[in-house]
């Protein structure tokens, strides 16, 4: 059975996005997070897999969106985002894919050389089997990273990487060779951290739920967001 987990935090004001504040509102930011961690769910819902959790950071389990219906909901410990993400892979014990709710964008079609590697896949007939990776890992155009997937979850192996950093993704990268795995790599996308961010991601999925709150939100402020 295959996992795949949700990171995310409430979408409250002041907690969220505080990096679009201004021009937007803490309120506005707060919505637009909250549309970015609906599309990612819906995306991961839709997925053929076993299991679907919702890492939350909240005051509840009672606070998470109604979009994760139908998902495990796991709060997270207190500590940093390098020990609450150990804590997750050390966590489960199936193969594992973890995402982040800053890329919108996010569809099966990114994902989907983690999850056809966790299958299997067939080799042809004539020709040996090629050496499955044991991680995939997607990079963030800002220096981070937007998933990682490991076929054998494993914590110690994001404990001690310094994260929000613009050198993070490096770092993450290397401590999975040096702990002797084979790394495939995820296509790179773009968090959504600003308001330019904002309007490329919205403007690349122009039907998801991202971009018509970026849209209302232009509207209110009366000019393009």
């Amino acid at each position: 059975m295959t996992a795949v987990v949700v990171i995310a935090k409430a979408c409250l004001p002041g907690r969220v996005k505080t990096r679009l504040t201004p021009p937007f509102s803490p309120e506005q930011a707060a919505r637009l997070a909250a549309a970015s961690l609906d599309d990612t769910l819906a995306t991961v819902a839709a997925l053929p897999v076993g299991r679907r959790v919702l890492f939350f950071d909240g005051f509840g389990i009672a606070d998470a969106p109604a979009s994760a219906a139908g998902f495990e909901v796991v709060p997270q410990p207190a500590g940093s985002l390098d020990e609450r993400l150990a804590h997750v892979f050390d966590l489960l014990d199936e193969p594992t894919l973890l995402v982040g709710m800053d890329t919108p964008q996010v569809g099966a079609a990114h994902v989907a050389a983690a999850l056809d590697g966790f299958a299997g896949g067939e080799a042809l007939a004539d020709l040996p089997p090629a050496p499955c990776p044991d991680a995939w890992f997607g990079p963030a155009a800002d220096g981070g990273f937007w998933a990682l997937a490991l076929r054998r979850p494993r914590g110690d192996v994001l404990r001690g990487v310094p994260m929000s950093r613009a050198d993070t993704g490096a770092q993450q990268l290397r401590r999975l060779r040096d702990a002797g795995l084979r790394v495939a790599l995820l296509p790179t996308l773009t968090d959504v951290d600003t308001a330019a961010e904002g309007r490329q991601v919205a403007a690349g999925v122009p039907g998801s739920r991202f971009a018509a709150e970026l849209a209302r939100i232009a509207a209110e402020l009366g000019r393009a967001a």
